[in-house]
């Protein structure tokens, strides 16, 4: 047995085969049962069979018209559909390790190029462009027979590990939760997009192997500590044993989990902390409701474009499909308020939207540049679609807009006005709407250096610590080589912390704050120490903070928020908050 370790982020023992999923070019490597390997080999068969076809076309459309000289470039994709070192090395390859044929023909692919990347000649060199395309072709027609992650995995032998290096939520959100009890990560922190799905899911998860999926193979037994952040790969009976004699050793020691009958979000000593939830899906509302949420702060609008909460989405997410769709997510939580913040996409994102794309790739890391509000400002019509839409859904609950990636008091006044616009263009077709509120995220060092300017024009802000510390700290929260940079809380991230609820509580301005970070007992214990007193998470870990607000006495959390502020690092008063907070909730 070999040992990797890493962070935990959900306790829990989770043990199966591994199914490894590498984000590189979306390939994900399952093991295929021996009996449906002929059906795996059918299927890479068909995808080169409507290649040639597809090929085919082309070439004879280029020999027809001035595009001639062109269609000999084809003719080497052609005769590479027959090559053995491609599609012939990815039929060995299902064959030979029994696994799906879309992992294979990528295999393949990297082996075809490392050939061609080490001949001296430049022209053969580029040749390896033409594998690399050719190969693009034939997996965009394995998705068009691809099986679904169910199926993929019914034809496995379950339960099963998910082994990854740094799953996109989405992706993620598809897997078959009966059969796959845990995730393995190699990239990550606990602020991580990866970190904050697991916590949603429940499930026993570590994050920041970095080497996982290079050291596991697919179908190899493996066993996941969510507890203790070790993934034990190839575990004797034995051991196993010894593994589920602990876990429940662990599991009896825990005090069972308390959550206050009336959740009045209330400390020891009267002090109202408002906790709410964080969602991506209409499916996340009954456990935000059961986990006692008191409304949801943060609904990610663009998770609706990969179709998730709206049936049958197929091309652009239209006004009215929008509409449904909010409008299922706050008669589920009415009374209780919703707040939908527009679409966090860049432009290329909202460029596949444009083309009717159905599965635009909201997932992937945005960078800096177009995007949030933006891009909202930039292409109006998404933004005054996207208006209309929500405007259409409050009058079936309370609802607040929220607009990402604010930076100047410009932007702001901006989307107001787009969103007056949108509202009298609905009265104009006889539709009345109610007040909406319109609020800025702090989730830039500029939005952070002019809260003021912006509490004074916007309606309330919210505080996205997650973007907002790694912009602060130059650490990207997807690179695990800089994640401690991000874990626990920096003093240069706490005095913002600091600053903005007095800044707020200054202009009248509703605060918010709507990061993960506040998942974490001991973050939260430090927030509600600085004055917040608003906070929406992940509705897994909102009885935790329960919990933690009924036993807390703000006078103890406000001297340990300002020694905080005294400390080179976090270390010692992140000690002394565990302590306090773990005495007082048990």
């Amino acid at each position: 047995m070999s040992l990797i370790t890493g962070a935990p982020i959900v306790s829990g023992l989770a043990v199966g085969r591994a199914v490894l999923l590498v984000r590189r070019g979306r390939a994900l490597r399952a093991p295929v049962a021996p009996a449906h390997v002929d059906s795996e080999l059918r299927r890479l068969e068909g995808a080169r069979e409507r290649t040639r076809e597809q090929l085919t076309a082309i070439r004879a459309r280029l020999a027809a018209g001035p595009g001639a000289d062109l269609a000999r470039m084809f003719d080497a994709q052609l005769l590479m559909l027959d090559d053995p070192l491609l599609v012939g090395r990815a039929v060995a390859i299902v064959t030979g390790e029994r696994v799906n044929a879309e992992w294979a023909i990528q295999r393949a692919c990297d082996e075809v190029g490392e050939l061609f990347a080490g001949i001296d000649d430049e022209y053969l060199r580029e040749r390896g462009g033409d594998v690399a395309d050719l190969v693009g072709r034939l997996r965009m027609n394995l998705q068009g027979t691809s099986r679904g992650w169910h199926e993929l995995l019914a034809h496995g032998d379950g339960p099963f590990v998910v082994v990854a290096d740094d799953p996109p939520p989405s992706v993620a959100a598809q897997l078959d939760w009966s059969v796959v009890s845990g995730l393995a990560i190699d990239a990550g922190s606990r602020t991580s997009h990866t970190a904050i799905l697991a916590r949603s899911l429940g499930i026993p998860t570590i994050v920041g192997l970095r080497t996982a999926t290079s050291m596991v193979t697919p179908g190899r037994l493996v066993a996941l500590d969510g507890s203790t952040g070790e993934l034990f790969v190839g575990p004797t009976d034995a051991e196993l044993v010894a593994l589920r004699r602990r876990e429940a050793e662990r599991t009896a020691a825990q005090p069972a989990e308390r959550v206050p009958a009336v959740r009045r979000g209330a400390t020891r000593d009267g002090v109202r902390v408002r906790l709410e939830a964080n969602l991506d899906r209409f499916e996340d509302v009954a456990a935000a409701r059961r986990a006692g949420a008191e409304g949801i702060g943060l609904f990610r609008s663009e998770f609706l474009l990969r179709g998730h909460g709206i049936p049958g989405l197929t091309g652009p997410a239209s006004e009215a499909a929008q509409s449904a769709a909010y409008r299922r997510v706050v008669s589920a939580m009415a009374p209780a308020p919703v707040t939908i913040r527009t679409f966090d996409i860049d432009a290329a994102q909202a460029d596949a939207l444009s083309d009717a794309q159905p599965e635009p790739d909201v997932d992937r890391h945005r960078p800096l540049g177009v995007r949030g509000i933006r891009l909202g400002l930039a292409r109006p019509e998404i933004l005054h679609t996207q208006f209309r839409a929500i405007l259409r859904a409050a009058s079936a609950g309370t609802v607040r807009i929220l607009l990402p990636f604010v930076t100047t008091v410009q932007e702001v006044r901006a989307a107001k006005a787009s969103l007056d616009r949108a509202r009298a263009s609905l009265r104009q077709e006889g539709v009345e709407t109610p007040w909406v509120p319109l609020g800025a995220m702090i989730e830039v060092p500029a939005a952070a250096l002019t809260a003021d300017l912006l509490a004074a024009e916007a309606d309330f802000l919210a505080l996205g610590t997650n973007d907002l510390a790694q912009y602060l700290l130059a650490a990207d929260r997807t690179d695990e080589g800089v994640a401690g940079l991000l874990e626990p809380v920096q003093p240069a991230l706490l005095r913002v912390l600091r600053w903005l609820p007095r800044l707020a509580r200054q202009h009248q301005c509703p605060l918010s704050i709507c990061g993960e970070m506040a998942s974490d007992p001991v973050v939260l214990a430090l927030l509600v120490g600085f004055g917040v007193r608003e906070v929406s998470m992940t509705p897994s870990a909102l009885p935790a903070a329960w919990q933690m607000l009924e036993g807390a006495d703000t006078r103890e959390l406000s001297c340990a928020a300002r020694l905080a502020l005294k400390q080179a690092t976090l270390a010692p008063v992140e000690h002394y908050l565990r302590g306090l907070v773990t005495t007082r909730s048990s």
